[in-house]
């Protein structure tokens, strides 16, 4: 089965739902994906902000916090103390001081990761309002990097618009700038894993450049070429290669000229790009240009699922990022 935005959410429902924290529960995009998720039975979802805003969007719609809807109000859960003392032992090192976290805590960013770090929720979600940055410092320092992660790094799905074309990975395309070869082979490493957890295929891992098998030569080139060589001598058993452009990538017949002999070539489902530059401008061009939906951006190498939205994002987008948070909670 190929995997799409709905079949997606399909996958991630179960008799027993996680909770899902949206630390900014006070945007209507929020609310109305939150609870379509619940309704769908994707997860159960607290919803974080201040207590009148956010029951007033619920109010909005008709609807309050019921069974699987919750609202905490950083200023005035019962919470906030104990997760207050939790964050002055993660930051103390950093001198941070008991008012510093008190105050920390009611950012309802930082309160929702505390939500996950300490079991309540199973992941958050948030950046309708919130920049990437304020969205990955609150993972970062509250969170943190897992254990066997070289770095945290971002990937977008793109799901083509109709059934002939084939789901994709691409990363990194809105966190690491500019990756080394060794951020871009461990970028790889994680966007496999992500690929097989969330498109539920193996994958086949493309690494990006202007080049094709030295048809240009240029530092930028070596350095992807650098990364595929590495990529390669630690995961054998995963169908990569590079260099390659993206029509070498993408098209069997391209493929079939440029890239004979290789086993990723026309057919590679994880796309690896050589800068952030490159793989942003690169993911809108599909979406805009090719229709494909394109969900993201998602972390990956956190101990935790913590999740970013476009500024943009629809209800819908909410929902199915809530969904692909569920799918990364029970993989991790």
């Amino acid at each position: 089965m190929t995997m799409t935005p709905q079949t997606l959410l399909a996958s991630a429902r179960s008799d027993t739902r996680p909770v899902i924290a949206m630390s900014e529960g006070e945007d209507p995009r929020i609310v109305e994906g939150a609870l379509a998720a619940r309704d769908a039975g994707i997860a159960d979802v607290i919803l974080v902000g201040d207590h009148a805003a956010v029951t007033a969007q619920l109010a909005g719609i008709g609807r309050s916090a019921t069974d699987g809807v919750s609202v905490h109000d950083p200023a005035t859960s019962d919470l906030t103390p104990a997760l207050a003392d939790a964050f002055l032992e993660l930051r103390k090192h950093k001198g941070v001081d008991l008012d510093r976290a008190r105050r920390e805590v009611r950012n309802p960013l930082v309160y929702a990761a505390m939500l996950v770090r300490s079991g309540h929720a199973a992941g958050t979600v948030g950046g309708a309002v919130a920049a990437t940055p304020d969205i990955v410092r609150a993972a970062l320092q509250v969170i943190g990097k897992a254990e066997d992660a070289p770095l945290v790094s971002s990937f977008f799905l793109l799901f083509p618009p109709s059934d002939a074309g084939r789901p994709m990975v691409y990363a990194d395309c809105g966190l690491v700038i500019d990756p080394s070869s060794e951020d871009q082979a461990a970028i790889a490493a994680a966007s496999g894993k992500s690929c097989k957890a969330l498109l539920e295929t193996d994958p086949k891992v493309a690494f990006l450049s202007f080049s094709t098998k030295g048809s240009a030569r240029h530092a930028m080139v070596d350095k992807v070429s650098a990364a595929a060589a590495l990529f390669a001598k630690q995961h054998p058993d995963i169908p990569s290669d590079g260099e390659v452009q993206f029509d070498t990538a993408f098209v069997p017949s391209v493929a079939a000229r440029k890239a004979p002999d290789s086993a990723v070539a026309g057919g590679a489902n994880v796309m690896i790009f050589p800068s952030l530059d490159a793989g942003n401008i690169a993911y809108k061009i599909t979406q805009r240009l090719g229709g494909y939906t394109a969900i993201g951006p998602i972390l990956q190498g956190l101990r935790q699922p913590a999740n970013d939205l476009s500024r943009g994002c629809s209800a819908e987008d909410v929902t199915t990022m809530i969904a692909v948070t569920v799918k990364q909670a029970a993989g991790s």
